[in-house]
């Protein structure tokens, strides 16, 4: 058996070594991260911004014991910028100290490994193991459509090619985890090459759960009504909806501040904690406070 066969033998040792890692996940999820790992195939997460996505990936990374590498979509990203780039002002200075010493560099000697800067697709393809390292893709659907056929042929080879190198091939192919908040499709080609699981709000108790661990210190009814004020302003017209992040910032505020319970006055202290959007703000506040907050059961 391999080293990650033996570390996550099956589905109930990636939830317990994720619940050890402090994040909570559902059988769906764990069974998804088990056959990422396994098959080995990259997983696309998609969901509400706020569930958990990205920390996903960054229980899974703790979890295996192995690097994080991130990379951080948008538009406009090229390849240069997730494969690798040559470090000019190394190599400038080389050509410098070489003039100066009456010597004379040639292009193999310009064009050396010290002089390449590994963007994070390469230094995921270097993870020398034998854990494999995890790559986190965040928020795909920022990056053009072009990108993503790029990135997948990258992927599925484990493989990247620099001219005055050659072709580096990965000894131990980076878990690859793709995040979505759906401002776009995505295309079928990324889709069908990926392992699937869509990540929802958490059911309230597993939601307590989850804030309380983040934010021990706070009271357990403290973090229920934070939990059933989150529910209804989810379920409220808001443009958007806050998610576990907000709800973990939330009880972590209300805690500092000493509150025991979530009450009107507490709510419009700490609104800013929650709602990050002026509009969203007024309109709770327009359909009152007291009614929104209640009180857990």
């Amino acid at each position: 058996m391999t080293a990650l066969g033996e570390l996550v033998p099956d589905v109930a040792a990636v939830a317990a070594r994720l619940d050890a890692a402090d994040y909570l996940a559902d059988e769906g999820l764990a069974t998804a991260m088990f056959l990422a790992l396994r098959l080995p195939q990259p997983l696309l997460l998609e969901g509400e911004a706020g569930v958990g996505k990205t920390e996903a990936a960054r229980a899974l990374a703790q979890a295996l014991g192995t690097p994080l590498i991130r990379l951080q979509c948008y538009e406009g990203l090229d390849s240069s910028e997730v494969l690798y780039e040559w470090n000019y002002p190394r190599q400038l200075l080389a050509i410098r100290l070489a003039e100066a010493a009456g010597a004379t560099l040639g292009e193999a000697d310009l064009f050396d490994r010290e002089y390449l800067v590994s963007r994070p697709v390469l230094a995921a393809i270097e993870h020398a193991g034998p854990l494999p390292a995890v790559l986190l893709v965040d928020e795909i659907d920022r990056a053009d459509p072009d990108f993503e056929a790029f990135l997948l042929e990258v992927l599925a080879d484990a493989a990247v090619t620099v001219p005055e190198l050659g072709t580096i091939r990965a000894a131990v192919p980076p878990a690859v985890i793709l995040t979505s908040n759906r401002t776009r499709d995505l295309h079928d080609a990324l889709k069908r090459r990926c392992l699937y699981h869509w990540i929802d709000y958490p059911a309230a108790e597993r939601e307590v759960e989850i804030v309380r661990r983040r934010v021990p210190g706070a009271a357990p009814e403290l973090a229920r009504d934070v939990v059933a004020t989150l529910g209804r302003l989810r379920r409220a017209d808001v443009q958007k909806p806050p998610g576990i992040a907000e709800g973990i910032d939330w009880l972590a505020a209300l805690e500092l501040l000493g509150a025991r319970r979530l009450d009107a006055d507490a709510a419009a202290r700490t609104l800013g904690a929650v709602l990050k959007y002026r509009e969203d703000q007024e309109t709770v506040r327009a359909a009152g406070l007291a009614a929104l907050v209640g009180r857990s059961a």
